[in-house]
């Protein structure tokens, strides 16, 4: 059975982005796109007397046909791709972590409405993020077709699989990939800096063996992908937003050592979240370690 691209729907302006995101992702890599609203029938606020649970339920039930066609239309229009729906009673991040269990992709917006009520700063993208067992994808920012896929590299597990991650997308879109390594020592940029004697030369061509280490192999397996390697002595998230300017696709780990510790969980990947100018992948392990 092929797995499917599976996208979250609640009505708003951004989940509309993401659908559209997502089809044509589907139809790069010739899979299904699956839709998915899920809802919950409040407990709360809605007295007896005015409506009762039934009637609730069924009028949530009623919106969420109705974004899901309009989502399904808005698919469509993106790109020519074999849609499926899917209406769940199940709050917005069980769904969707149940969903990445059987998918090959997960895709949400950078904000939502209903079911995925701050599906990004809240609950719901860190759950999804850090129990999803397939990549996730938030999409923000203009859909640069063109524009290079950015992988940030600092040799987690997480970032092992991000970069296959990166080269497989970079040679979906046929464009090139920028590896970025960032690195900075903390006691050596720290107040106490100027007593020590660094040899910048040296431990930049260290960095250099470092990346070029972790991106051995791919080249091979994917010769069409032109690859830019880019260490530098900065913060990354302040290195991955700069060079998310103009990129297609950002791809990082969900989490990583040294620069990368904690990616989305954390102020890095809320940074990026918030001010990256593209669509963010965050890649799990194969193995969920």
């Amino acid at each position: 059975m092929t797995t499917p691209v599976v996208v979250g729907v609640d009505g708003s302006a951004s989940a509309l982005s993401a659908v559209a995101w997502a089809a044509r992702e589907a139809r790069r890599h010739r899979v299904p796109l699956k839709l998915v609203h899920a809802y919950l029938v409040p407990t709360r606020g809605y007295p007896e007397i005015v409506l009762t649970g039934h009637e609730v339920r069924q009028a949530l039930e009623d919106q969420g046909r109705r974004w899901l066609a309009e989502a399904e239309a808005a698919a469509r229009a993106a790109a020519d791709v074999e849609v499926e729906v899917a209406l769940e009673h199940s709050g917005a991040a069980g769904a969707m972590v149940w969903e990445s269990e059987r998918a090959r992709l997960v895709v949400l917006g950078s904000r939502g409405l209903g079911g995925f009520t701050g599906l990004v700063v809240g609950s719901v993208a860190v759950a999804v993020a850090a129990h999803g067992k397939c990549p996730v994808v938030v999409v923000r920012g203009e859909d640069r077709a063109d524009g290079p896929v950015v992988v940030g590299v600092d040799g987690s597990p997480a970032s092992e699989d991000a970069v296959d991650f990166a080269f497989e997308a970079a040679s979906a879109r046929g464009v090139p990939l920028k590896a970025v390594h960032a690195w900075s020592d903390f006691l050596v940029d720290g107040p106490y800096g100027s007593r020590f004697t660094v040899d910048w030369a040296q431990v930049e061509a260290a960095e250099q063996r470092v990346l070029a280490e972790r991106l051995a192999g791919r080249s091979e397996k994917y010769p069409d992908v032109e690859v830019q390697r880019l260490v530098v002595r900065d913060r990354p998230v302040r290195a991955l937003l700069a060079e998310a300017e103009g990129a297609g696709l950002l791809v990082v780990g969900s989490r990583g050592h040294g620069g990368f510790t904690g990616m989305l969980l954390g102020s890095t990947s809320q940074a990026l979240v918030h001010h990256a100018t593209c669509p963010l992948a965050v890649v799990r392990p194969i193995d969920g370690e």
